[in-house]
């Protein structure tokens, strides 16, 4: 089994940083939707916007420019220049912080390639990185273009989509970085098709989560385990054709995370249970209980926020929750492999 030299260790603790700039970015991106900031700035600007107005002159130009927005016409009318400008910098930071972790994650990259401290087999790999940040940033304007012709609300298949992408990347760094920090894992093989299966049902189930928050589902049937007065809601399938409703109507996408949710805390159960009866390392023992206790935490988020009418707090731990969870889910798959030889 290989140790990690230096150049591994070192773009191993990089891809981590940018790990962690990512879950931040995920966090920043739950309370800008929650505080309806995101319609905020109305154009893209990709190098002059990482400078917020610095004059009375250019903060009403960009206050002109919202209020010909339909969130302004529609739902903001007769907001003043201060009240414009609490959701314009939480708007403002969240595209900031999108542009660091692009910097992040190219100027590394250009660093260790001119120091030639790639590992055989990661130069392309890491090449993606800064790829996919650019591509997840232009999908982000590309949802909150959706927001900005007619109704004041951005789509919630765009909406998903960004989410989704920025999901994938962060998981895509993640497995990059284990490969690089961790070569030694588990002692024998563990449940790994299982394991695979909770890897995508995580992921499905965050997009659920998704439509749930570009729907505003969670602010209807606020109550559980019944939603209403009843486990299936009345309405499902109110919407023609009938597949809009597993998107659309409110009733039916709220329903279909609850479903989701409980498919995989039972899956996560069965995981962990069969994942017991192997011969573990201390780290990989230490993820199999971590991976209860982060499960147990994510359900107990979802239903307070659910309870309490969603909380901007409560809902963006909830989001951070289940890029915690995906987190963890990744690292045990992973560490449930035996070590390269």
């Amino acid at each position: 089994m290989s140790p990690v030299n230096d150049s591994s260790r070192a773009i191993g603790l990089w891809l981590l940083l940018l790990c962690a700039m990512i879950f931040v970015m995920v966090v920043v991106g739950g309370v800008t939707r929650l505080t309806q900031s995101g319609l905020s700035i109305a154009e893209w600007k990709p190098v002059v916007g990482a400078v917020p107005p610095l004059s009375e002159k250019a903060w009403q130009e960009e206050f002109a420019i919202y209020r010909r927005t339909p969130e302004y016409m529609k739902i903001n009318t007769g907001m003043d220049l201060a009240g414009f400008q609490r959701i314009y910098y939480v708007e403002w930071f969240h595209r900031l912080w999108g542009r660091l972790i692009f910097f992040a994650a190219l100027l590394p990259l250009v660093y260790f390639l001119a120091r030639r401290r790639i590992p055989t087999g990661f130069g392309w790999a890491l090449a993606a990185v800064p790829v996919g940040v650019a591509l997840n940033g232009a999908l982000g304007w590309f949802m909150v273009a959706s927001g900005l012709v007619d109704l004041p609300r951005v789509s919630p298949y765009r909406l998903t989509a960004h989410l989704g992408f920025a999901a994938l990347i962060y998981g895509y760094v993640l497995w990059l970085a284990l490969r690089l920090l961790w070569p030694q894992r588990n002692i024998q093989q563990g449940p790994q098709r299982l394991g695979w299966a909770v890897v995508i049902l995580t992921f499905i189930t965050l997009l659920a989560g998704g439509f749930v928050a570009g729907t505003r589902a969670g602010l209807s049937y606020n109550t559980w385990p019944l939603m209403g007065e009843s486990f299936f809601p009345v309405g499902m399938w109110a919407q023609s054709p009938w597949w809009v409703n597993l998107f659309e109507n409110v009733a039916t996408v709220q329903f279909n995370h609850r479903l989701l949710a409980y498919a995989l805390t039972v899956m996560i159960c069965l995981w962990w249970w069969r994942a017991g009866k192997t011969m573990m390392s201390p780290l990989t023992a230490r993820l199999h209980h971590l991976l209860l206790a982060t499960m147990a935490l994510q359900v107990g988020l979802g239903i307070g926020t659910l309870l309490m009418h969603v909380p901007v707090v409560l809902a963006a731990a909830h989001q951070g929750g289940a890029l915690l969870l995906f987190t963890v889910v990744l690292a045990f798959v992973y560490s449930l492999q035996p070590a390269r030889r």
